[in-house]
């Protein structure tokens, strides 16, 4: 268990969320200003959050609401062209996470170079998107497929938002088998919808029972409990703590990712 330091240089790291605003063919995708506008706002929401002291960052297609299983190839396009467009800019390690279809997001690292994504990859979930089921061995090849077995980290959201597991099987019992049949590289634990608070019981309940994987706190993560969260867990994606105010909706606020990571270096 050492990819993570080896790749984002410390222990206990904050991957940051650069929520990108509605797509082409999105519902809320604003025609008038078009995709120059997709990337400005991209660019200056990741450069607070780079400037701002994060270790890595995630490109998220966050306001393609409501979101899909399996995406259209329109959306993948467009985040391969802002992350393209940012290329120049991002010095820091960076992943991708197509919400919600873990083949697009493979296709997308391909093409840009992330080094790891984000996805639920296993298990058969319900919830606002219905019945939720994935082949782990099949995401598993199609990363072989493409050439980044060795590349592509893949963090397994096994406690995804707006859904439960269809089965009475305790939370730890689906880390540990995860972890027997599908390798993943992290284990995510997360709240009910993004920016919702994890379970911290839960976290630390899975790396005591895990204590050589890496489990991340997936959602929730705020200035007021990051030194709970991580004292259980080996680090945290933090998206919604860094908009202005706090809210979802809101532009990243550059003092807010400052004073997080100011509170996560105290703590290191």
């Amino acid at each position: 268990m050492n990819w993570a330091k080896e790749l984002l240089g410390t222990e206990k790291p904050i991957i940051a969320m650069c929520h990108l605003r509605a797509l082409p063919g999105d519902l809320e995708y604003d025609e008038e200003k078009g995709m120059s506008y997709v990337v400005e706002k991209a660019g200056e929401d990741f450069q607070a959050l780079q400037k701002g002291g994060v270790d890595a960052v995630m490109f998220s297609n966050e306001f393609s609401l409501p979101y899909l299983k399996k995406v259209k190839p329109e959306t993948t396009a467009a985040m391969a062209a802002v992350i393209g467009e940012l290329k120049p800019e991002i010095k820091i390690p960076f992943g991708v996470n197509v919400l919600w279809d873990p083949y697009a997001s493979l296709d997308l690292a391909a093409a840009t170079g992330a080094s790891f994504i984000r996805e639920v990859m296993s298990g058969v979930y319900t919830g606002d998107l219905g019945l939720w089921d994935n082949d782990a061995g099949e995401i598993s090849r199609h990363r072989r497929k493409l050439g980044l077995k060795d590349r592509v980290k893949l963090l397994y959201n096994i406690y995804p938002e707006a859904a439960s597991y269809l089965g009475a099987r305790d939370i730890v019992d689906i880390a540990k088998t995860n972890v027997f049949n599908n390798k993943p590289d992290a284990l995510l634990v997360s709240g009910v919808t993004a920016g919702a608070d994890t379970d911290t019981s839960i976290l630390k309940r899975i790396k005591e029972e895990l204590p050589d994987t890496y489990v991340f706190c997936n959602t929730g993560c705020k200035l007021e409990t990051v030194e709970t969260q991580l004292s259980v867990s080996d680090g945290a994606i933090v998206g919604t703590y860094f908009k202005k105010d706090g809210i979802f909706e809101n532009f990243v606020d550059y003092e807010r990712v400052a004073r997080f990571m100011d509170k996560v270096h105290s703590i290191r």
